[in-house]
């Protein structure tokens, strides 16, 4: 193998005259490189980090919450209290769906819209759980939307980590139980 500085610095590994054998196992070397790293960022694409915008465009374009479940033990629209407001449905993604005991997998993501008096949309919540992000308080990640998309409180809401905190052993879940 030859060993010589280009222009930029960079060295070249391979002699200039690659045999057909050699030039097959670069091009398979290089396709299956390639191939991991798309499979690669695939799958870590499949969830947003901790961030309202990158959560937000995951729950309204990506995977869209009202198309998720109910919990079982909460479906539909629901009497609710404040901070929620008087009403509210809870969907719930695959994740949080399967996990029978907490804590919740991670990924797992629990979004609340909260209604008026009148049942009218005012706001939409978000628990997403996010492995390393806040372990003292679940690894959770909150954030407040108006009906617009504007985030109005996210990351670690020491409001919404009171609240839910007081219900750590079901891994701040409120309004389901685990069995």
């Amino acid at each position: 193998m030859l060993l010589e500085p280009d222009k930029a610095g960079c060295h070249l590994f391979f002699q200039p005259k690659e045999s057909t054998m050699q030039k097959h196992v670069i091009a398979g070397c290089l396709t299956a490189l390639l191939m991991f790293s798309i499979t690669s960022i695939a799958l870590a694409g499949d969830m947003p980090g901790p961030d309202a915008t990158a959560v937000r465009k995951y729950i309204t374009k990506v995977s869209p919450y009202t198309k998720w479940s109910y919990w079982p033990d909460h479906k539909g629209m629901q009497k609710g209290r404040a901070p929620h407001g008087p009403f509210h449905k809870v969907f719930v993604n695959k994740k949080s769906l399967n996990s029978a005991k907490p804590p919740v997998q991670y990924g797992s993501m629990i979004v609340k819209e909260n209604y008026s008096p009148k049942k009218e949309l005012k706001i939409i919540t978000v628990m997403y759980k996010v492995k390393g992000y806040n372990p003292k308080d679940g690894d959770w990640f909150w954030a407040k939307y108006g009906t617009d998309g504007t985030a109005m409180k996210v990351g670690k809401p020491k409001g919404c980590i009171g609240c839910h905190g007081t219900r750590s052993a079901n891994d701040f879940v409120v309004v389901h139980e685990f069995k």
